[in-house]
């Protein structure tokens, strides 16, 4: 996450744990949760809208989940 912090703006997971695995406050990079059945496409293209809607929005050290 430290390294992704130093190119990127936002990390998108599909892994719901990560509020509870990494110290958010201290990485400057927003995260986006992508809440699905599973990570294939089938399952998450319908989220896209929402989750290019979330990319526009969000701040630096933020988390926000896109899903069900």
């Amino acid at each position: 996450m430290a390294m992704a912090s130093t190119k990127f703006d936002v990390f998108l997971t599909t892994d719901q744990n990560i509020e509870f695995q990494q110290d958010l406050s201290v990485l400057p990079i927003a995260i986006l949760v992508i809440v699905a059945n599973s990570n294939r496409m089938k399952d998450i293209g319908p989220l896209v809208p929402d989750i290019l809607k979330e990319l526009n929005h969000l701040p630096p050290r933020a988390l926000r989940k896109v899903g069900a």
